[in-house]
């Protein structure tokens, strides 16, 4: 671009004379005027030049200004930005529309136009609201008040944006000719002024010269044929005489590329300048800049070799190509801090311009190269940009690079030295590409297999492990065992790989062969695209920041990171024999299988070369790979192909049914959304913490009469509204999904609440049904008419004609929204015939049937993935295929104990039918559902010993027993019952329709719980036994859509014997760590040794689920040691829900993003969002001394207890085991696992009689041993400096400051504070101040005061400031000298009356009385304790101050009576406005204790 701007200042005499040419019978310039017609909160003005957004807080949108006229062609329409906010984000967007204004309905924003629009909304062009260009030109949003933003129509119909007198370039072309210019005072900017609507200048517009591209083209060839030897002679006409040295600069003629002699400031240029390093390479990491000494030819690699790297930093090599000229760059520190003109390739992603286009461009990242390789690029005459790794080409990474670019290279981070490789010189290269294609392309031109189950092992190709291979890890047997010698002494370091890359569809599964316990975490298995032959292999497989897909737990991480908490079976569950596999399919997506069963699609668009990874973590401690997979399960959706592809005695296709449903959820789904069970199931992710962003659509469209149905299976109550569902006419990989469905304004059709909706409007209210109302359990289905009518179903029952006109291509859209968490399609999704299709899983299908006398029996909540259990357990329905149907008792059986179940639906196109048995296996020792992880089939239940009848087969763990016994189960129909019993004698016996078919299995042992399988043709029953004996603590096991499928369920089982003593748990912190900890006292304190984050700490045990009662019996707390108060904020601290092995610790508590509930400051946040404010004290207020806990109560909710006060539930569901953590943040340096012995008793142990303000008494009179622990509030010191202005002499207060109470927020939940308490003989109630700051009064100690702090009553006086000091002189409330609001002359009354005259005044005298009351709430009323304003002398605010006083008040002194204000409202919950005010006439009767102030 810079030798195009040089070469039109060169061509002046061209330039001077085509204005003339084009402007000649131009028609008179267009109006710089705005439309008077605009967006609903636009105001025009300035002869509508200017136009400003109303509202510009309030309102982010709404700001659409137009043209008054079409725009002619070349002028370029200009406006000023006047005004910007920073309340929203996004600013200004401009383009062209074909829509008349006068005529438009106006969009809420300008991407919203359709019709013919072009908008530049940021850095990208959109066309009707769709994008078509990402990366052009200035970025709108960075603008600032005062830039110029213009659009044209060029005169060949292309649109233009220019930013402050400079063209960006073409945004777009074939713009039809009469155009509308579009100005959206969007987000930010909300004002701005028309300032030109005219051509450019002459001397800026390219395109004011009629063959300007075709020069430039001729002057870059010219160029790039002067440097490949041609004439030099041969440069372009008209260039006014200079040479092509003039347009080049100072470049050098030399033929070798080179590194030109202007580099960054850190730079050594040595070998010729072929050979670049970087200065102090441990001490800086940056300003090591280089570029070539010439532009680059078409198709010239330009290659380098790394030669010196260092570890200390973290980031390398980058490398690319940049427009700038060496000779006039100012080179920045990093080449990715340019602006322009600059693609570069850093790690494995393309930056363009500073901002990253792709972020996963190669499978190969720059950062884990080594020294040795080499990195090259080259630009092909094409214009596209290739990068190259060791000589293999990684493909395009920019299509369109300009013609004229120089390489350049960053010697950042680790890259200290690279020297350039030219062609004749380049035997490593060679070397390294050949053994590299060798590796990633072993099977080229080989046919690949539908699935590799059994592999030819003896092959060349076999799978095995490669030789490289972690430090603590040894490979066996030929290659087909990898173990790890010393287990019981490292526990990481166990990476393997496979020794070529894994075919599409071709399984790798290994078997657990050897187990240690000594460890937490197990293996883990995932694939790369890293070659092991040059893998540096790290401590764990999860530590690669690249190319990496590993499944750990239950969870699956991509490159370090976690993208699906809860996927399949829990790794860390498995035992030795155990088996895991993985699988990349054709189609890219990745897969896991655990003991042979798909756990559905973990990840998409995986690379086609690709190892296999196994890390032996932990407790895994040897593995071997399995060649033999005979009985290997088809993927999930291999089962849609037929019959065929099914195993034997798998159900099949019956009775005409031959079409099987393939109807799926697709993988494109919103960004919350989580698609499992082989694209059958979907739900939302965080769903107590996300309500939206959970969209899902099927994954083909709907054929004319099928129905798509879906059963709810898991819902929350914690938000407002609920699922919604419809069709779209959008492809799924053309939609881009958006928060929730109805914000789509095109092509979409959905149902919200009971309203039809269609492109995000309102069609009708009022619709049969109401998604809101719809529970666990509850089916909705779409479908589309061959007439093209939508129809609702609702648990089978067509609702009638939502909508019609549909297009003969729908989408079925399933929007998982508030309330709705969890669905599935059900087996009833497929073609529909004229009558309804009845389903199999709604109550009204089976009512519910009353059971024999006695407690009824109840499925256990752990089963099988396809199944939902309804009526509080008492039924079980599979959802969809033909297994995954177990489901288990809810409790042991008691000898004799029948247990009994009814058919109630079938499905005639499986074949097969129930099993039924006895089982060793406890549920609760299973996964929480509903991805449990059991066996497909109940035959294959084989982890426990099972008895079952299966058929008229007896097996005892899938081994045949017996045969032919009584009735066989295949035969059995709707309404048909079956039973089993575990006798006495020990023996098995199977009861259908009540009758005994006899002893089925002998020698069964006595711990077993009832075992059904609902497979193959029954798909639904319902549990019509009960207990023998009635147990009223009988388990009531939730259903799918219950939140408490956790491991702690077993506790709701009753315990028959006496309940044990629990035992404290010792609590120490982890060996891992925050770099800035230092852990002593057996790792019972931590201390953060150096700056004021990195102390991050976990303990060691997971908490324990405790009884709120017996909190104290623990050691899960934490006392603060030592605060340093040189540093802002301190501790926060809270659970994970993960083993914390292998926690990255971040530097903060708050980066903390899975499965973590955080308490900081007093707010409680979940995975670093913000879900409650105003919980507790505020922790960053917490003095040292304080014990702080955490517990887990039997309901899996959070509670924070403070000094041994229970704060109330913070958190819910939370998950079981779950770790305590600390952050030794700020002015928090040290604390200690569970505090220090013989500290003072609690509050709870104290008798409230002699409690002041929650404070025990003395037994001899001392002032109250109160304590303030706040030592840093805030409020106390702003109304400790309010008391010093009032200048009061230090002699009337106590000189400990110690006695000092504040009772803001903080301050009294941290001691623990009660609301009231009560003192004095008799005893009465009074308030604590909250919201006051109290000042101790000294008080001398004689019995006297002693007996009045004992026996007398507490109150409050309001009071005035001006009355402090004369109160405070007699040390006593005196009538007379309070305040004039407090005291009031009465009238004496008569002999019965309270005012009657004391002895020895005179008749008629009036007596003033003090006013008093048990609550400050009366007290602090602004007329009797009024407000003065002062300014703080700190912080120079102004803020509203009172004043009053917490007196004693002798018994029989005063009179209680009504408020005398007239509020009708009751001012104290605890005193009726009938008894809230106290009057005393007595000298004497009051004594003061405190002063108090509130500051505002």
């Amino acid at each position: 671009m810079s030798h195009f701007m040089y070469y039109r200042n060169g061509c002046g005499a061209l330039l001077s004379q085509t204005p003339t040419v084009v402007n000649t019978g131009r028609p008179l310039k267009m109006a710089a005027e705005l439309h008077p017609r605009s967006g609903k909160l636009i105001g025009l003005s300035n002869s509508n030049r200017t136009a400003r957004r109303n509202q510009p807080v309030q309102e982010f949108n709404h700001g659409l200004v137009l043209s008054k006229e079409p725009l002619r062609d070349r002028d370029v329409f200009t406006v000023r930005i006047d005004k910007k906010v920073n309340s929203w984000s996004g600013s200004i967007e401009i383009g062209v529309t074909a829509l008349d204004p006068a005529a438009l309905d106006f969009p809420s924003s300008a991407t919203g136009l359709k019709g013919g629009s072009w908008i530049v909304s940021g850095c990208s062009v959109l066309r009707d609201g769709r994008s078509v260009l990402e990366e052009y030109g200035r970025d709108l949003d960075q603008l600032a008040e005062g830039d110029r933003v213009g659009i044209q129509r060029s005169s060949r119909g292309e649109l233009h944006l220019w930013v402050n007198g400079q063209d960006c370039g073409s945004a777009a072309s074939g713009l039809p000719p009469k155009l509308w210019a579009v100005v959206d005072l969007y987000g930010k900017c909300t004002q701005v002024t028309v300032v030109s609507c005219e051509p450019p200048p002459p001397s800026t517009e390219k395109e004011t010269i009629g063959r300007a591209e075709e020069l430039f083209d001729v002057f870059n060839k010219a160029i790039v044929s002067f440097y490949q030897g041609g004439n030099t002679n041969n440069s372009p006409a008209g260039n006014g005489g200079l040479g092509l040295a003039a347009v080049t600069g100072a470049m050098t003629t030399n033929d070798a590329l080179l590194f030109h002699e202007k580099c960054g400031t850190l730079i050594k240029l040595s070998n010729n300048n072929k050979t670049a390093e970087r200065r102090r390479p441990l001490d800086e990491f940056n300003n090591g800049v280089v570029m070539t000494n010439r532009p680059l030819r078409h198709n010239e690699m330009f290659e380098i070799r790394i030669d010196k790297l260092v570890d200390k930093w973290s980031g390398s090599i980058e490398i690319g190509v940049t427009t700038h000229n060496p000779n006039n760059l100012d080179y920045p520190a990093t080449m990715t801090n340019l602006r322009s003109g600059t693609i570069m390739m850093s790690g494995c992603g393309i930056l363009t311009n500073g901002k990253g286009t792709r972020r996963e461009y190669c499978e190969f990242s720059l950062d884990e190269l080594q020294e040795g390789d080499l990195i090259g690029l080259m630009r092909k005459a094409s214009g596209a940009l290739h990068f190259y790794i060791n000589g293999i080409d990684q493909g395009v990474a920019a299509a369109q690079t300009p013609g004229v670019v120089y390489g350049v290279v960053d010697l950042y981070g680790m890259a200290v030295k690279v020297t350039i490789v030219h062609n004749h010189n380049h035997s490593d290269r060679l070397r390294r590409n050949n053994a590299i294609m060798r590796a990633l392309s072993p099977d080229v031109g080989r046919p690949r297999p539908a699935l590799s189950l059994t592999p030819d092992s003896e092959g060349p190709d076999r799978l095995l492990f490669h030789a490289n291979c972690g430090q603590k890890a040894a490979i066996i047997s030929e290659g087909r065992t990898a173990l790890r010698p010393h287990a019981t002494d490292d526990f990481n370091h166990g990476v393997v790989l496979s020794s070529r890359p894994l075919r599409s569809n071709e399984v790798f599964q290994v078997r657990i062969d050897k187990m240690v316990d000594k460890w937490a975490g197990s293996i883990e298995i995932g694939v790369t695209t890293h070659n092991p032959a040059y893998l540096q292999l790290p401590s764990t497989m999860t530590n690669l920041r690249s190319g990496t897909w590993m499944m750990t737990g239950n969870g699956v991480m991509h490159n370090g990171t976690t993208i699906l908490d809860e996927y399949g079976h829990n790794l860390d569950r498995l035992k030795a024999g155990d088996t895991v596999g993985v699988v990349r399919k054709e189609d890219g997506s990745l897969h896991f299988f655990v003991n042979g069963v798909a756990q559905g699609p973990a990840a998409w668009n995986i690379p086609p070369s690709v190892y296999a990874v196994v890390d032996l973590y932990g407790q895994a401690a040897q593995a071997t790979i399995m060649d033999d997979m005979v009985d290997f399960l088809p993927l999930p959706e291999d089962s849609s192909e037929g019959p065929t592809a099914m195993s034997p005695g798998s159900p099949c296709s019956v009775g005409g049914a031959s079409t099987t449903n393939d109807l799926r959820f697709h993988h494109l789904h919103g960004t919350n959304a989580v698609i499992t069970n082989g694209g059958r199931t979907a739900l939302r992710q965080n769903c107590r913490s996300e309500f939206n962003d959970a969209i899902v659509i099927s994954n083909r469209c709907l054929r004319d009469g099928e129905l798509f149905e879906i059963i709810i299976q898991k819902m929350v109550d914690r938000w407002s509204g609920s699922i919604e569902a419809g069709v779209t006419a959008i492809r799924p990989d053309e939609l881009e999904f958006p928060n929730t469905m109805t914000d789509i304004d095109y092509d979409t059709w959905m149902l919200s609440g009971t309203a039809i909706m269609q492109d995000g409007n309102t069609m009708r209210n009022n619709y049969g049904c109401d998604l809101d109302s719809l529970t666990t359990g509850s089916r909705i289905g779409m479908m589309r008419s061959a007439s093209g009518d939508l129809h609702y179903y609702i648990n089978g029952v067509d609702q009638g004609v939502a909508c019609t006109g549909l297009p003969s291509e729908v989408y079925a859209v399933i929007d998982l929204y508030g309330q709705c968490v969890q669905v599935s399609i059900t087996s009833s999704s497929g073609p529909l015939d004229n009558s309804l299709c009845t389903s199999n899983i709604t109550e009204k299908s089976f009512p519910i049937h009353s059971p024999v006398a006695g407690v009824a029996h109840r499925l256990h909540n752990k089963h099988g993935k396809n199944v939902v259990l309804l009526g509080d357990g008492c039924q079980g329905v599979r959802v969809g295929g033909y297994a995954h149907g177990i489901v288990f008792s809810a409790k042991e059986l008691k000898a004799d104990e029948l247990f009994e179940v009814r058919i109630d639906e079938v499905d005639e196109q499986w074949c097969g039918s129930l099993h039924i048995g006895l089982t060793t296996l406890a549920p609760p020792e299973l996964p929480s559902c509903p991805l449990s992880g059991l066996s497909p089939s109940l035959t294959q239940l084989r982890t426990k010993v099972t008895w079952l009848l299966c058929g008229s087969e007896v097996r005892r763990n899938g081994v045949l027993q017996r045969q032919n016994y009584g009735c066989s189960l295949d035969r059995l129909t709707v309404g048909n019952r079956v039973g089993v019993k575990r006798c006495s004698d020990d023996t098995m016996h199977i009861f259908i329709d009540g009758e005994d078919m006899g002893p089925a299995a002998t020698a069964v042992a006595k711990n077993v719980y009832a075992v059904l399988d609902l497979y193959g043709r029954i798909t639904a029953v319902s549990i019509v036994s009960s207990s023998l004996i009635e147990d009223m603590e009988s388990v009531k096991a939730p259903s799918l859509a219950s939140d408490s499928c956790s491991e702690g369920e077993e506790d709701c089982t009753p315990v028959e014997t006496e309940p044990c003593a629990l035992v404290p748990t010792v609590m120490a912190f982890l060996e891992n760590h925050g770099k800035n900890i230092q852990l002593s006292n057996q790792n019972l304190t931590a201390a953060r040794v150096s700056s004021y984050n990195q102390g991050l700490l976990v303990t060691a045990q997971p908490l324990a689920r405790q009884q709120l009662k017996n909190y104290t019996e623990f050691d899960d707390k934490f006392q603060i040691d030592r605060l340093n108060p040189s540093w802002t904020s301190s501790l926060s601290l809270g659970v994970i829900g993960h083993s914390p092995d292998r926690l990255n610790f971040p530097s903060t508590a708050c980066c903390l993003k899975r499965s973590a509930w955080l308490l900081q400051r007093d707010s409680i946040f979940h995975n670093s969002l913000k879900i409650c404010e105003n919980y507790g004290p505020n922790l960053d207020t917490c003095p040292e001394g304080t014990v702080l806990g955490l517990l887990v109560d039997a309901n899996s909710c959070l509670h924070l207890y403070v000094n041994g006060m229970d704060q109330g539930v913070a958190a819910q569901d939370i998950p079981s085991p779950c770790y305590p953590f600390i952050d030794l943040y700020g002015q928090c340096e040290q604390v200690t696992v569970g505090g220090e012995n013989g500290e003072t008793r609690c509050q709870g142990d104290m008798e409230k009689a002699d409690m002041v303000d929650g404070i025990k008494e003395s037994v001899c009179w001392t002032p109250p041993p109160e304590i303030n622990l706040n030592k840093t509030c805030e409020y106390q010191a702003l109304c400790s400096r309010f008391k010093d202005l009032l200048t009061l002499p230090d002699g009337y207060f106590d000189e400990d400051a110690k006695y000092n109470l504040c009772y803001c927020e903080s301050c009294h939940k941290l001691r623990g504070d009660e609301a009231y308490y009560k003192r004095g003989e008799p005893p009465r109630d009074y308030a604590l101040p909250f919201g006051w700051c109290r000042f101790a009064l000294r008080i001398k100690p004689h019995c006297e005061v002693s007996n009045a702090l004992k026996k007398w009553h507490i109150a409050y006086h309001g009071t005035s400031v001006g009355a402090l000091r004369r109160t405070l002189d007699h040390s006593q409330l005196l009538p007379g000298m309070s305040s004039i609001f407090s005291v009031s002359p009465v009238k004496a009354e008569g002999p019965n009356g309270y005012s009657e005259p004391e002895e020895n005044s005179a008749p008629g005298r009036e007596v003033p009385r003090v006013r008093l009351s048990p609550t400050m709430r009366y007290s602090g009323m602004e007329i009797f304790a009024p407000k003065v304003q002062f300014r703080d002398p700190r912080s120079h605010r102004s803020h509203q101050a009172q004043v009053g006083f917490q007196v004693c008040v002798r018994p029989g002194s005063y009179k209680v009576g009504p408020q005398t204000l007239g509020h009708s409202e009751p001012l104290d919950p605890r005193f009726s406005n009938s008894e809230i005010e106290w009057i005393t006439k007595e000298q004497g009767g009051t004594l003061l204790y405190g002063l108090l102030i509130r500051v505002e």
